[in-house]
């Protein structure tokens, strides 16, 4: 039930729109939109039973107004509280691309068995949360915002930030910015998206320069102040194992990196549940 980021399908649809807009030399707000639409793809689709365990979680909305696009934004979230509520950790959950939270619901409910109250939320343009075309830079200030929302609900608890895939670049952004976090943890993410693209099929294709929405975690993931936990299977065939620990080598130390074998992009979060518990209890006492 893991989310996928971008599908080799998309890659070249990515490239295909590339080579256009080399030769109208134009369009270039319409190309980095499409971007958007590719990388996210956003779909109403949810894996399995994942409905039925998300309602068992609690609704809430978070309202505020973009200073990217200028409209008010209504963020849909759903919290899993954890079996000690008043003394569980917080954590700020980042879902990937494809799937909107509700199809999170199962790695929701195992990074809530993990000992976390977690709040997860759905970017602009995925389920119920505000229509709009996904975007990096509204991705951005929808984790913001969510952080925001978590700081001034749970004043007085630890607080985490969690991403997965795509996620996971969007999670180390926030890291970077905020400095009131006890810890970063990402999963099967990436150092920026066209060296995603250079290591797909078609990656001898020269798209980069040409990647608008770019998520460069690796120029942002050295500002991180907090522990930083990565985590990657060790098969995982879309984001490269050799991604996640080119993305390790280049953040500061209090660092860990777990792979975790026969993990793919998909699995990973199941499989390493007992990997993932020995390094929350030495890095960060959970």
């Amino acid at each position: 039930m893991a989310l996928r980021l971008i599908s080799p399908w998309g890659f070249w649809r990515i490239a295909a729109a590339v080579v256009v807009s080399i030769s109208v030399l134009a369009g270039c707000a319409a190309l980095d939109s499409r971007q958007g639409q590719w990388i996210f793809s956003p779909t109403d689709r949810s894996w399995g039973d994942t409905v039925s365990v998300a309602n068992g979680m609690q609704e809430h909305w978070i309202s505020y107004d973009s200073q990217f696009t200028g409209k008010s934004v209504k963020l849909h979230a759903l919290v899993s509280a954890a079996e000690q509520p008043g003394k569980a950790p917080i954590m700020l959950y980042l879902h990937g691309a494809r799937w909107n939270v509700t199809g999170s619901a199962f790695r929701i409910q195992r990074m809530q068995e993990l000992g976390f109250t977690v709040v997860a939320v759905d970017y602009r343009g995925f389920g119920k949360t505000s229509a709009e075309v996904p975007h990096e830079k509204m991705s951005y200030e929808d984790a913001q915002a969510a952080w925001q929302w978590i700081a001034q609900t749970y004043p007085d608890r630890a607080r985490y930030i969690f991403g997965h895939s795509l996620g996971g670049a969007i999670a180390i952004d926030l890291a970077s910015k905020v400095s009131d976090e006890k810890g970063t943890i990402v999963e099967g993410t990436f150092t920026s998206i066209p060296e995603v693209a250079s290591s797909m099929r078609w990656g001898w294709l020269p798209i980069g320069p040409f990647i608008t929405q770019r998520f460069e975690s690796v120029k942002k993931v050295a500002s991180i102040g907090s522990p930083l936990l990565i985590v990657h299977g060790s098969n995982d065939s879309l984001i490269k194992p050799e991604l996640g620990r080119k993305l390790y080598e280049a953040a500061a130390q209090p660092k860990r990196f777990v792979l975790v074998d026969g993990g793919s992009h998909h699995n990973t979060n199941s499989l390493g549940q007992s990997a993932y518990k020995t390094a929350l209890a030495e890095m960060f006492g959970i």
